[in-house]
């Protein structure tokens, strides 16, 4: 399944969905599927201030636990409470769902790969 093309992604397998100053921030597909299923995660409070490439929380999954980095500094103006209580969300739907937090930043994304540069890097079909 080819990622979405309307996202951004790290090679830490985050991606982001810009819209205006405020950026969702969530992991991939690919990541999820080398996790399996997850079991727990931790997140920032809303009003934390996250630096571009620092961990801003843990995933955990059956097979391990994996920092979470932010793709851009920012502040967090909203975590999805759905996923902490119920982390096979990102297991069944990553990319809407299973959205992690939203970043309110005035920094412009460096160093993101396109939808088509991540799937051809991870041999996404």
């Amino acid at each position: 399944m080819s990622s979405p093309v309307d996202y951004l992604y790290t090679s830490t397998h985050e991606w982001i969905k810009q819209e205006g100053d405020v950026l969702t921030v969530g992991i991939t597909r690919f990541a999820v599927d080398e996790l399996s299923d997850v079991t727990f995660i931790e997140l920032p409070a809303v009003g934390r201030k996250v630096a571009a490439g620092a961990s801003f929380g843990e995933i955990e999954s059956v097979k391990t636990t994996s920092e979470l980095y932010a793709p851009v500094e920012g502040e967090v103006v909203a975590v999805n409470e759905a996923v902490k209580k119920d982390p096979s969300l990102i297991n069944e739907d990553p990319y809407t769902k299973g959205w992690l937090i939203k970043l309110k930043s005035s920094a412009k994304p460096q160093g993101l790969m396109t939808a088509q540069q991540y799937d051809k890097e991870h041999n996404i079909a």
